[in-house]
């Protein structure tokens, strides 16, 4: 399988109240239709790793490529461009606008790409919302579905584009027991049925358990994986 992301020697320093080193040295690839996720305790950089990973931090050390493109040292204009193309985002709040439709806030992301006419962002939007089962809401407005529902849209939305990468950062934190175990299903369909990649922090061990491999930080450096004996051996620090 392809190499959908590369990080070499990621060095993230903090300098507020005093300087610290978060991360040392960290190092990994993720494979195509992996689903990989991030733990952690309190404080361990798993967070601020993920914020790198996605571009979306540039204060750091160490080479970062996505699809076989360098970002590190790319200017903001090409990271965010390469954002909306290439990496769908869902966080432990589902962040949809209350005042429109789950079809409209799922149609977001394509419509500022530009990459679809209108008609086919909305048929494109429909298929998602049937693929995460969650189709027959796709004309309420969001802020009257259930909080396990409202996930699923934002999982709809994060797919729209046909992104790279799925990147979450405690997706499941803020769902009951039985949405956490439906959501955690999702993303394992997705990689094992879809081909989809993902990069999941999470503090769920259960979760992390259910994931392919699990990249574990400890004082910022990567340790032995916890859950999975076999994983391939691609993670160095």
């Amino acid at each position: 399988m392809s190499i959908i992301l590369r990080a070499s020697n990621i060095v993230k320093h903090f300098h507020n109240p005093l300087p610290s080193r978060v991360l040392d040295n960290v190092s990994f690839e993720v494979r195509a239709g992996e689903f990989l996720s991030l733990q952690g305790r309190s404080g361990s950089g798993k967070s601020t790793l993920l914020y790198i990973l996605s571009t979306m931090d540039t204060d750091y050390e160490g080479e970062m490529e996505i699809c076989g493109e360098r970002t590190t040292g790319q200017p903001k204009s090409r990271l965010a461009a390469l954002r909306n193309e290439r990496i769908g985002f869902v966080f432990q709040f589902h962040y949809l606008l209350p005042e429109f439709t789950v079809l409209q806030n799922v149609m977001l992301p394509a419509q500022k790409l530009g990459r679809y006419p209108e008609k086919q962002i909305r048929e494109r939007a429909l298929a998602k919302l049937e693929l995460l089962g969650v189709a027959d809401q796709a004309y309420k407005l969001s802020s009257r579905l259930s909080g396990g529902q409202q996930q699923r849209v934002a999982i709809a939305r994060a797919l729209i584009n046909d992104p790279a990468i799925i990147m979450g950062d405690e997706p499941t934190g803020n769902l009951d027991s039985k949405n956490a175990k439906l959501v955690q299903t999702i993303f394992r369909d997705l990689a094992h049925k879809q081909g989809q990649t993902l990069i999941i922090v999470t503090h769920d061990d259960d979760f992390a358990r259910a994931t392919d491999r699990t990249i574990f930080l400890s004082d910022g450096r990567t340790v032995d994986d916890p859950y999975h004996s076999a994983a391939p051996a691609t993670v160095s620090a």
